[in-house]
């Protein structure tokens, strides 16, 4: 059986979200220690939770619900990327390894190392890396901080990028424990109607029978 490799974080009420977005909490109705004959609870939380997928409609007017994605981008063959990019700096063409890629592309920043920890001085993707990217077929990226743009970046310029060229984007992924190299990419988002993201449970399959997952 193939060995799955998990690239997101524990969602809990350590976890970390954007500033003023709302926390992760769960709450028990029914437990069955105090008598009931079930376990029942609810969760409350932003859909950018952790690994999530962004949908059009949270940087676009005119963008769609995550349940209009098509699932073709968040699953098949993938490559994770390192890139010596320093903290608050954008991810240029030039910052990128030879190609060429697989469709959807993984970018490994280290600037965003703790998930229950936010630092606003992330990396990030700069306009011309996902143009450039579009150009070459690229169909999905993902990154593994919390955002395509930079924390003060009110424009949101490569999201409208994304937007503009279709792409989708993966964020909040943990890649850290993953070397560089080719895999194939699960991280499916859920069907939730006219919502403008979804937490993920991503995952990677090696395609080496052997790899190493360190870097």
């Amino acid at each position: 059986m193939a060995r799955l490799i998990d690239i997101s974080p524990t969602i809990s009420a350590r976890i970390a979200v954007w500033p003023g977005d709302t926390p992760y909490g769960y709450s028990a109705n029914l437990r069955i220690a105090e008598g009931a004959n079930i376990d029942l609870g609810e969760i409350r939380g932003t859909v950018h939770l952790g690994a999530h997928a962004d949908s059009s409609s949270h940087y676009a007017a005119d963008g769609e619900g995550v349940e209009r994605r098509s699932l073709d981008a968040y699953y098949g063959a993938c490559q994770v990327v390192d890139v010596d990019v320093s903290r608050g700096e954008r991810i240029r063409p030039d910052h990128l390894p030879d190609g060429p890629f697989e469709r959807r592309l993984l970018f490994r920043t280290g600037t965003y190392p703790d998930p229950e920890s936010f630092n606003e001085d992330f990396a990030a993707f700069s306009p011309e890396l996902l143009e450039h990217l579009a150009d070459e077929g690229v169909a999905l990226v993902g990154i593994d901080t919390p955002s395509a743009d930079l924390f003060d970046d009110k424009v949101l310029e490569s999201h409208q990028v994304l937007f503009r060229r279709d792409l989708a984007i993966l964020e909040g992924l943990v890649l850290g424990h993953v070397a560089p190299g080719r895999y194939t990419l699960i991280a499916l988002p859920l069907k939730l109607e006219g919502a403008d993201a979804s937490p993920v449970r991503a995952a990677l399959v090696p395609l080496d029978p052997d790899p190493s997952s360190q870097p």
